[in-house]
């Protein structure tokens, strides 16, 4: 399959928060990426404005573009609605045939201008977050040597998805064969597979991630994205869901040092971690045990003197591994899953896991 030659729609919000899914895919999939679309920022690159990326350029008009084939939309904003100046870009794209892919709660192809629009020119709309899903969960065919590690957080947009597909390559250069098990919208553009659960019915959410997990358990090891956290007023039910869904053995808190307040609420503080990862342990305990097996800190508001020692501290409060994948490496969490592997399994022979209790 020819590579996509990829416009990153980012207009008036290239910052590392809002951009996130822009940020994401220029850090792993940068060969398809050929400009970010910002009016507000051209003539600057990527690299400056999001720190990924290097020299791809930031452009004011699609028509700058060389050959696009692909609008996406970089953007994961609260709410998941797209900015209303942004339509008349989408139309552009549409009538240029370009695909448009977005991850968007606001579902493109039911806006009814966009859909005539890309009939018309014969072009396609792809909206990840939508779906049908609609089984609950049964606790049965769980693989038992297979490893389940699920990444939390203490906020929304913390690194969930970095460090999972971080520690899952780790494994995969060490020679195991770990699977990064995506479930939001930019770990899907990235991986090519997976559920977008905060955009799955309640009462489905668990069936959804579960069944995730069945079809992935042929691999040795699963590093399941976190989304949200038990902490955000906003999001704990799908952080929930998750956790009951995935049933996992190790958890992997991720945090950014000096975030102070819930992200889009600076009004409600953060809880101290300590108390975070008790609750994610009791809430998972109710169904299966679990244990807190390492934390990846996000420093990129940190020095690297400050990096180190944060780190350093943090690993001394809660007594395992720290460190940041990025200026670290994820070499200590990578270590830290095959030795909870080690002492859960050991040699053991497959099977099933036909039910998980707490003890």
């Amino acid at each position: 399959m020819a590579a996509r030659r990829i416009v990153i729609l980012t207009e008036g919000h290239t910052d590392p928060l809002t951009a996130k899914t822009a940020t994401s895919v220029l850090r792993y999939q940068p060969k398809e990426v050929i400009a970010l679309l910002d009016s507000t920022q051209a003539g600057k690159t990527s690299g400056e404005l999001l720190g990924v990326g290097g020299d791809t350029p930031v452009i004011a008009r699609l028509d700058q573009a060389d050959n696009p084939d692909t609008l996406l939309i970089g953007i994961a904003p609260m709410g998941g609605k797209l900015p209303p100046a942004w339509k008349a870009i989408v139309l552009e794209a549409l009538d240029r045939r370009m695909t448009v892919v977005s991850g968007l709660h606001d579902f493109l192809s039911n806006d009814p201008d966009l859909v005539r629009r890309a009939q018309e020119r014969g072009a396609t709309i792809q909206d990840i977050r939508k779906n049908n899903e609609r089984d609950v969960s049964n606790w049965t065919d769980l693989r038992a040597d297979c490893l389940r590690i699920h990444t939390v957080g203490h906020d929304c947009s913390v690194g969930k998805m970095v460090a999972s597909i971080e520690v899952a390559r780790e494994l995969a250069r060490r020679g195991h064969d770990a699977k990064f098990v995506a479930t939001g919208q930019t770990g899907i553009m990235i991986e090519g597979d997976g559920c977008p659960v905060d955009c799955v019915v309640s009462d489905f959410v668990n069936g959804a991630v579960e069944k995730l997990v069945i079809a992935n358990q042929h691999h040795e090891i699963l590093l399941i994205e976190g989304q949200g956290s038990l902490a955000h007023p906003r999001y704990s039910a799908v952080t929930a869901g998750l956790l009951h869904g995935c049933l996992p053995h190790g958890l992997i808190m991720v945090y950014e040092a000096e975030r102070k307040t819930i992200n889009g609420m600076p009004h409600v503080p953060l809880q101290p971690l300590p108390k975070l990862v008790e609750g994610y342990k009791a809430l998972a305990a109710l169904h299966m045990p679990t244990r807190l097996i390492g934390v990846a800190v996000n420093t990129r508001l940190l020095s690297p003197a400050a990096a180190a020692e944060e780190c350093s501290r943090v690993s001394r409060e809660l007594s395992v591994v720290a460190c940041d994948v990025f200026r670290d490496g994820a070499e200590p969490l990578a270590a830290a899953v095959l030795a909870l592997r080690e002492e859960l399994f050991g040699g053991a022979a497959a099977g099933s896991e036909q039910i998980c209790r707490s003890t």
